[in-house]
């Protein structure tokens, strides 16, 4: 029979911290929709985005900073929403004294799968700050309509006669 040895942690919490970091690294991975080394070396990347809705309007918001208009793709086909770009290194700016550069560069594409009570055919796109706000208008049929609740006149009562 052979015999193993329990060994407890060093320092729980500090182990635990160990392990969630390499977690957190192997999912990071997978969490990006471009392969992790190859991207890395091509420099692509995805922007972040923001989504929220109101009553009458779908609303988008990328950060998009160093794309110009004409490197963006915006297109509807169905009932998807894509958004393709590209931002392009900077080539003038090669000096000898670069020690290392962060910014992500190259191409991009999201795709977003729109709900039925937005119209496809009222879309605003508008880029301002590094930001690119699309606003997509709710179709008539699916804004809230307030139903106004009338008061029917009370009738006169009557008067009923006992008869004994």
């Amino acid at each position: 029979m052979t015999m193993t040895r329990f060994v407890p942690f060093r320092n729980g919490l500090g182990d635990v911290a160990i392990l969630q970091n390499r977690l957190n690294s192997i999912f990071q991975d997978f969490a990006r929709p471009e392969a992790a080394s190859e991207s890395l070396a091509m420099g692509n990347f995805v922007p972040a985005v923001d989504v929220y809705e109101d009553a009458q309007k779908l609303v988008l918001k990328l950060e998009i900073p160093g794309i110009r208009k004409e490197d963006l793709d915006i297109r509807i086909e169905g009932r998807t929403l894509t958004i393709k770009g590209e931002r392009k290194f900077e080539a003038e700016e090669k000096e000898e004294n670069f020690h290392r550069i962060e910014r992500r560069f190259g191409s991009f594409t999201r795709s977003f799968t729109l709900p039925a009570s937005v119209s496809t055919e009222d879309v605003a796109a508008v880029s301002a700050d590094g930001v690119l706000s699309l606003t997509l208008a709710k179709k008539p049929e699916a804004k809230p309509k307030q139903i106004q609740v009338q008061v029917a006149q009370a009738a006169e009562p009557k008067q009923v006669e006992a008869h004994a």
